[in-house]
């Protein structure tokens, strides 16, 4: 399988407007290849660089149809069902996609789509470790791509005054 956004190159910058410093949209995302057994689809935002033990997870996606080949940007992050699966809760705590926000430096974002041979049984708000351990030994095939996002001096310097002033 091959996954792929416009919004980013294969180890690329990650636009501000997909992350905190903007919009906080989330990004579009294309795939092929799909093995014809696939019965359903899981995609999951994950930055191993975070400063909490195992990473943060920025985004979960199960249930996806296997006739799927696209997800446009900017899914809404009230609702748990989408038109084409299921969201679960990021590392936040929330519902929906969290755009990268690192405290400091380069932080890498890996977007990994898994083709499954079953459908998930998880409700909408699962975790990501809930919907690891329901793919466990259901994993046909999968993709990853990894973009990179850096806060501004800018943006790092404002947010550390507000904080103090608060």
């Amino acid at each position: 399988m091959e996954l792929r956004s416009t919004a980013y190159r294969p180890g690329g910058a990650i636009p501000a407007r997909h992350a905190c410093d903007g919009e906080n949209l989330s990004p579009d995302f294309t795939w092929s290849d799909v093995p014809s057994q696939t019965k359903s689809l899981a995609l999951v935002l994950h930055d191993p660089d975070a400063p909490k033990a195992g990473g943060f997870t920025h985004w979960v996606l199960y249930d996806i149809a296997p006739e799927t080949r696209q997800i446009d940007a900017g899914v809404p992050k009230q609702e748990p069902v989408t038109d084409f699966g299921l969201q679960g809760k990021n590392d936040g705590g929330r519902i929906g996609y969290m755009g990268p926000c690192p405290p400091s430096g380069t932080h890498h974002y890996i977007a990994r789509l898994y083709a499954l041979d079953t459908e998930v049984d998880l409700k909408p708000g699962a975790t990501r470790r809930e919907l690891e351990r329901v793919m466990q030994g259901h994993i046909l095939d999968q993709a990853a791509l990894t973009g990179t996002y850096a806060r501004s001096a800018k943006t790092t310097r404002g947010r550390v005054r507000a904080e103090v002033a608060a």
